[in-house]
């Protein structure tokens, strides 16, 4: 063999190998830079979005409760248990009693007023003391206004439509 037989070839296998780098790689450079622009979106949407509270604000216990309750609510494998503990934690035994025999005339979630879980909920004072105004959205139908009432100690007594 010649050296011009075999720097062609060593320039052929260069060629080869760096067109497969090529077909590899570009691929997923786009796929990383347009998996990046959404990420870039959703951590600057994240970082101006911030949620307070505090423990003894009443505002914040139920918005703490419905939040976990409809995340519980979510998950068809261990939501059911989960559920059942945050309305023991978060709900007087009273107020567990009002919500099951509600369920039991309506054949639906008590503390939801539905069948189904909400996608979007809105959590806010009402103006009296030791009650909250609970807004539950499914889409586009209209959302369920909830009023629920709360002890001193922050504990849920009551809920009941609007």
């Amino acid at each position: 063999m010649s050296k011009n037989t075999t720097a062609r070839k060593t320039v052929r296998r260069t060629v080869l190998i760096a067109g497969l780098v090529a077909a590899v790689a570009l691929p997923l450079g786009l796929t990383a830079s347009a998996q990046a622009t959404p990420v870039k979106a959703a951590t600057a949407a994240a970082a101006r979005a911030t949620v307070t509270g505090t423990a003894s604000d009443n505002v914040t216990q139920v918005a703490d409760f419905y939040g976990a309750y409809i995340d519980a609510k979510s998950d068809p494998e261990t939501g059911g248990r989960l559920a059942t503990e945050l309305r023991k934690f978060y709900v007087t035994a009273g107020g567990l009693g009002e919500v099951a025999k509600w369920e039991a005339a309506n054949q639906a979630d008590g503390v939801l007023h539905a069948q189904n879980v909400p996608a979007q909920w809105t959590v806010k004072a009402t103006g009296t003391a030791g009650r909250v105004a609970v807004t539950l959205t499914w889409g586009q139908s209209d959302p369920t206004r909830l009023v629920v009432d709360l002890d001193r100690n922050h504990k849920i007594t009551h809920i009941a439509g609007k």
